[in-house]
């Protein structure tokens, strides 16, 4: 990749002290299953005191051997952290794009949820190594991996799939009282607008015990 074909912001970056980033992995394996799921912040993110270089965060979630990603992160977001071109650049690299937007502290509409899960499911059939990421890594990314939780494991209640999430992620992962209700709801309401959902959740293959 040429290093030209990014913002020039990121020749900036280049010259300023770096801000990390943050990826981190939660193991599924708590929940039966022989996976894990990539979470970070915002690759190339440029706002206040975060400065990232979008070409070093793309290479190195390549070298993580990323294949599917998943944004939360609205288009006015991306061009506000001065990331406009992160999708075009995640294509160049022959990641698979999923694009499921929705405002920085608020929840998905259950639809949107059930896709979202429907295509992580996807991705954990054919062990597709895989990245989640919005603006921080810790509000609507936890929020999705943690319903990601409770879907593959009947057994799992809210509050240890939260745990789950903060001891890979850190103690700020779920960050709005909107987005504790929306985990603590996550069956009742996926139960609700889709019947088809635990037929659907069940037929996950699972590790043997």
């Amino acid at each position: 990749m040429n290093e030209n074909n990014f913002d020039s912001s990121d020749e900036e970056a280049l010259e300023k002290e770096q801000t990390p980033f943050e990826l981190s992995w939660l193991s599924l394996e708590p929940v039966n299953y022989a996976h894990i799921l990539g979470i970070s912040a915002l690759p190339g993110c440029k706002f206040k005191n975060v400065w990232r270089n979008l070409f070093q965060n793309v290479e190195e979630i390549k070298r993580h051997e990323i294949q599917d990603v998943f944004i939360f992160c609205t288009l006015s977001e991306l061009s506000f952290y001065r990331v406009p071109t992160l999708i075009q650049e995640y294509h160049k690299q022959d990641f698979v794009i999923h694009h499921y937007p929705f405002l920085d502290g608020d929840v998905p509409e259950i639809d949107t949820c059930h896709k979202i899960m429907e295509d992580l499911k996807t991705c954990m059939d054919h062990s597709r190594k895989t990245l989640i990421h919005c603006y921080g890594g810790l509000g609507r990314s936890c929020l999705i991996a943690a319903c990601l939780l409770l879907w593959l494991d009947d057994g799992m209640i809210p509050d240890e799939a939260i745990q789950l999430v903060r001891a890979s992620r850190g103690p700020g992962a779920i960050q709005t009282i909107k987005q504790y209700n929306f985990v603590n709801e996550f069956r009742e309401n996926m139960s609700r607008s889709h019947p088809s959902f635990e037929e659907t959740r069940r037929a996950l293959p699972r590790l043997s015990r």
